[in-house]
C-alpha cells in the first residue's frame, strides 16, 4: 500500500494530511483557507489520490504560513507514500487548459529537488488569497515531496483559471509519474539504482 499519514506542528500551525496514491480521487479538505481548499480538492480529484488535509494556522496573521506549510507536509507525505520508488513511471509532461488559459507542467521524481515556475498573474489576490502563495505552495511541495517540477503557464487572463490550471497540471502529471510502469515492475528507474 503506497499510503502516508504526516502530521506537522509548529508555532504558526497544525497540519494533518493523510492519502493514498492509489486511490480513485476521494478528498477531505480543510486548510481555512477557501481558495486552496478548492486547488488540493481538484489536485485530488484529477491525480486520483485520495487526499485528506487539514490544517489550523494563524489566518490572523496572513494565509502564508498555512499555505506554505500545507504544501510542506503534504509533500512530505507523497515522497514517504512512494517508498523506495520501484517501478515508477517517474517523468511525466501534461499541457492543461484551463478555459483561457494553458499550462504546461513537467515533472521528474528524481529525489532532486528543483522548482522552475514561470507563471505570472494580473491581480494580488483571488477573492481573499494572495497570488503569490500559489509559487510558494509549488516550492514548498517540489522541494518536500523531492521532485523536480517545471510549470510554465504559456498564456491566460483569469487568475483563477491560470491557478487552476497550474494545480491540474500538477495533478496530471503526478498521476502518470506515480504510476506503476508493468514492464519495470520491482525496477528502480535509474541507472544509479537509486532514487533520492
Amino acid at each position: 500500500m503506497r499510503t502516508a499519514t504526516l502530521t506537522r506542528t509548529t508555532k504558526e500551525t497544525d497540519i494533518e494530511v493523510a492519502l493514498d496514491l492509489d486511490g480513485t480521487g476521494t478528498s477531505s479538505i480543510d486548510t481555512g483557507i477557501g481558495f486552496l481548499d478548492h486547488m488540493l480538492d481538484l489536485l485530488a480529484r484529477h491525480s486520483r489520490i485520495d487526499l485528506s488535509v487539514s490544517a489550523k494556522g494563524d489566518l490572523h496573521i496572513d494565509q502564508h504560513h498555512t499555505a506554505e506549510d500545507v504544501g510542506i507536509t503534504l509533500g512530505q507525505a507523497v515522497r514517504k507514500a512512494l517508498g523506495d520508488m520501484k517501478g515508477i513511471t517517474r517523468y511525466a509532461d501534461a499541457h492543461v487548459p484551463m478555459d483561457e488559459a494553458l499550462t504546461r507542467v513537467a515533472i521528474d521524481i528524481s529525489g532532486r529537488p528543483f522548482l522552475v515556475f514561470r507563471t505570472a498573474f494580473r491581480h494580488d489576490k483571488i477573492g481573499a488569497f494572495d497570488t503569490e502563495l500559489v509559487r510558494e505552495w509549488f516550492q514548498a511541495f517540489a522541494v518536500n515531496a523531492g521532485v523536480t517540477l517545471h510549470v510554465e503557464t504559456l498564456y491566460g487572463d483569469n487568475d483563477h483559471h491560470i491557478s487552476e490550471s497550474c494545480f491540474k497540471g500538477l495533478a496530471r502529471v503526478l498521476r502518470t509519474a506515480i504510476a506503476i510502469d508493468p514492464r519495470a515492475k520491482g525496477e528502480v528507474p535509474s541507472t544509479k539504482g537509486t532514487l533520492g
